[in-house]
């Protein structure tokens, strides 16, 4: 019988961990610098709690065998948790909360799509209890800061506004506005020119489907509509944070990823209340989508022992694509660190010579990586290319009586 993974998992060997712990560490670099602290939630859920916010469906958590009270599930996203931890343990600290995350999460895949993927490996961030446009501003700027510390050219930051999408469904007749909602958040033109509406309808239907593009021209169209206060406010508040952004960045480089204003971009769910957004990349090995986020100003409510609502905004950043994205830049490790040291006994009795020396390298100032050679019937010449094979430079021979011999291999 040959044991494998069971479908939708995989293994990840030391050079895909390697490549995996480069985008981390560039990606933690910059949340260090912004303030933001590490937070590890629990991978097992109450079904309760994921989908309390409404953007998870019950039919993409794997649940597992609970108690007859507790019904449990693997986490398929964070945001959820991170917001359940800070509404039931943390209010009493203070906001705003700055949280980091990098964690596996787990979907179940469609029953159509037998082999696809069912865990992945996400890293993100959460700003809890600030609902200013200075917090929107932030966490749109550090977008950008990771970006550009992955040195990934190609990207742009499609941004819309769920809650002024929202509001300007509201002219559609309520029977059809989950279809014209559905039709618009997947781009799909022929659903909306085939359902029952009028003339008028049809072609607003169609207008707000295409209000993508340079943020001005999308502003100065959306301007044009009959708009009342609300969505005046909103409007304005988008433009006030289309304005920040580009006056407060730092001028834009080959890795700055360009603003695309996309009012068509909306979730079939209500789980974001404002700004909404994607990372996408634009190569010759396609269309991806790097990461997505929002703010979503009701969610930690719906965990708060008394309900007292709290605002939240974040983004996630899917390692997979951005593990794909970077593949063709050269960027990546191709093969695990490297050992500095292969410490040899020269003879059976210097074995523990040998351990003692090994671990005197470990010591110094700077970190090494050590091996000690374990067989010792190898031959010199052996040991010679079983070093170079792994690239480790320098041979410390070492002899019982705790002498060593120093060899660099050119």
């Amino acid at each position: 019988m040959v044991y494998q993974p069971p479908i939708g998992a995989r293994d990840l060997l030391p050079v895909d961990v390697a490549q995996k712990r480069w985008i981390e560490e560039r990606l933690q670099q910059v949340f260090h610098r912004w303030g933001y602290h590490r937070i590890i939630t629990s991978t097992l859920e109450r079904l309760d709690t994921l989908m309390a916010g409404g953007a998870v469906q019950r039919s993409t958590v794997l649940q597992l065998q609970g108690s007859e009270e507790d019904e449990l599930g693997l986490r398929p996203e964070l945001t959820a948790s991170i917001a359940r931890a800070a509404a039931t343990r943390m209010g009493q600290g203070g906001y705003p909360l700055r949280f980091y995350y990098n964690a596996n999460v787990f979907r179940r895949s469609p029953q159509s799509h037998f082999d696809r993927q069912q865990e992945f490996y996400q890293a993100g961030v959460e700003l809890l209890g600030a609902g200013s446009l200075a917090a929107d501003a932030e966490v749109l700027g550090l977008l950008r800061d990771c970006l550009q510390n992955l040195n990934l050219a190609g990207c742009h930051l499609v941004l819309g506004e769920a809650g002024l999408t929202r509001s300007l469904l509201s002219a559609f007749p309520e029977a059809l506005r989950p279809q014209v909602r559905e039709a618009i958040a997947h781009l799909d033109r022929l659903c909306l020119e085939q359902l029952p509406l009028s003339p008028e309808l049809r072609d607003r239907a169609l207008m707000l489907l295409d209000l993508r593009g340079k943020p001005q021209d999308v502003l100065q169209a959306v301007s044009a509509l009959p708009l009342d206060a609300a969505q005046q406010e909103a409007l304005m508040r988008l433009k006030s944070l289309v304005e920040l952004l580009q006056d407060a960045m730092e001028p834009a480089s080959a890795t700055a990823p360009s603003l695309v204003l996309d009012l068509s971009l909306i979730q079939t769910f209500d789980y974001y209340t404002g700004i909404v957004f994607e990372i996408v990349s634009s190569s010759d090995t396609g269309r991806r989508i790097l990461g997505q986020g929002g703010r979503y100003d009701q969610l930690l409510g719906l965990y708060h022992p008394t309900g007292d609502s709290t605002p939240g905004i974040g983004f996630v950043f899917n390692l997979e694509e951005l593990h794909q994205a970077l593949l063709p830049s050269g960027q990546l490790p191709l093969q695990p660190p490297a050992v500095d040291w292969l410490v040899v006994a020269t003879t059976p009795q210097a074995i523990a010579a040998a351990f003692t020396h090994a671990q005197r390298l470990r010591k110094v100032d700077h970190p090494v990586c050590v091996e000690v050679e374990l067989d010792m019937q190898q031959t010199p010449e052996a040991v010679r290319a079983y070093a170079g094979d792994r690239h480790i430079r320098q041979i410390a021979w070492v002899s019982a009586d705790h002498s060593v011999t120093i060899e660099t291999l050119s």
